[in-house]
């Protein structure tokens, strides 16, 4: 008979979920509202952790609490554990039927998945896979209450999350066929200059990529408008108050009947979109019937595409 390690001593589950709070929250505050605690508990908790490990894991920046390096890392390693003990008593409770909650940028969720939502569930027949629209696209890690994420290519997977990349994406500017035309955007990318460039908080560095990866110089825009989320910028691109730089995914339907044009075309993301996973569910029965459902219809969509455009 095997002899059982003594157990490891552990770090009170109460400043655990302080600390985890803080951390995901970015402030004492928001933290007390969320467990229902006064901020003074809170702290207290943190000192308690602090103490536990003889390091300081927070510094402050003015007002702010910001995480150390090494506090970062705990950090990203406490929310997985949560989200793992979160799993695990769900489906405790649960019967035959799970249920998976899956992070998806809007506009991906709205023009590329929920088009597709019933095939989803067919592959997936004792799964109910919950979708959660994300206005900001953050990293899996620092959303326990999540069990996967879809991301685009300015993802970058942390430790602990296998990333599988399921289909490739164009991005380029559009705009609406009257202010192409009057912005005279045939004559060239120069053209940019006078027009409003339109972004979102969600995906903010759409301009900065596309400027790099298509090799024009960047552009001073008469006047930039940012927005909440990617739907609302190319919604007011359709509208003709500017430009806005978006993913064929989410407008390749207002492309083809003429609501936007692509005045100088689309240039490949390498890098495409990916199922973020914790790398503990990768062998998950639903998690590999939901990554290779992804990965067949990521695969025939480039191809329709290929075809519609030739």
């Amino acid at each position: 008979m095997s002899e059982r390690s003594p157990p490891r001593r552990l770090p009170p589950m109460n400043a655990l979920r302080a600390f985890d709070a803080v951390a995901r929250c970015g402030s004492i505050l928001k933290a007390a509202d969320e467990l229902g605690v006064v901020r003074g508990a809170i702290r207290q908790q943190l000192a308690v952790l602090e103490t536990f490990f003889g390091i300081a894991l927070f510094q402050r920046d003015g007002r702010r609490l910001v995480l150390t390096e090494k506090g970062r890392t705990f950090a990203d390693s406490v929310g997985i554990a949560f989200g793992i003990l979160a799993r695990a008593s769900a489906v405790v409770v649960a019967g035959e039927r799970r249920t998976l909650r899956l992070g998806v940028p809007s506009a991906f969720a709205v023009w590329w998945l929920m088009p597709r939502v019933a095939e989803l569930q067919a592959a997936l027949p004792e799964v109910d896979v919950d979708i959660i629209p994300m206005a900001t696209v953050e990293p899996l890690a620092r959303h326990p209450d999540l069990d996967a994420v879809i991301m685009g290519g300015e993802y970058r997977p942390a430790s602990d999350i296998t990333a599988i990349r399921f289909m490739e994406d164009e991005f380029g500017p559009v705009a609406a066929p009257d202010l192409a035309a009057r912005l005279d955007l045939s004559a060239g990318v120069e053209a940019l200059a006078g027009a409003v460039a339109l972004s979102s908080r969600s995906a903010p560095r759409l301009w900065d990529d596309w400027f790099a990866e298509s090799g024009h110089a960047p552009i001073r825009f008469a006047r930039n408008r940012e927005f909440e989320d990617l739907l609302l910028s190319i919604g007011a691109a359709r509208s003709g108050i500017g430009i806005a730089i978006a993913p064929r995914t989410a407008i390749g339907e207002d492309i083809d009947r003429g609501a936007l044009a692509a005045p100088f075309g689309f240039i490949r993301r390498p890098a495409g979109y990916s199922l973020g996973i914790r790398s503990g569910d990768a062998k998950d029965a639903a998690f590999a019937r939901l990554a290779e459902w992804l990965v067949g219809e990521g695969q025939s969509g480039n191809t329709e595409e290929l075809k519609k455009h030739r």
